[in-house]
């Protein structure tokens, strides 16, 4: 892999959980991947705020979606609410 090439945190997220929940070696993950040992293994120290940022991300934007959803429901009721 290019040195300074950024990996997605969703992807790094993805790889420690193979590490750690799956069984898979750090070797074997770096071979898929691409990426060396001793980066996955940094990954590894910081993993909680890997795994938190991946998991951040996610709620942001699941947050955006349902405040759109709220928001259009709202508007749909108040335009009800009219009509009566």
């Amino acid at each position: 892999m290019k040195k300074g090439y950024k990996i997605a945190q969703e992807v790094k997220y993805q790889i420690i959980k193979r590490v750690k929940e799956e069984g898979v070696s750090v070797a074997e993950a770096a071979r898929e991947h691409g990426v060396h040992e001793a980066t996955i293994y940094n990954w590894l120290g910081k993993g909680a705020e890997t795994g938190s940022t991946a998991e951040l991300l996610r709620l942001r934007r699941d947050k955006k979606s349902l405040l759109e959803l709220v928001g259009e429901m709202t508007l749909k009721l108040s335009e009800s609410q009219k009509k009566n």
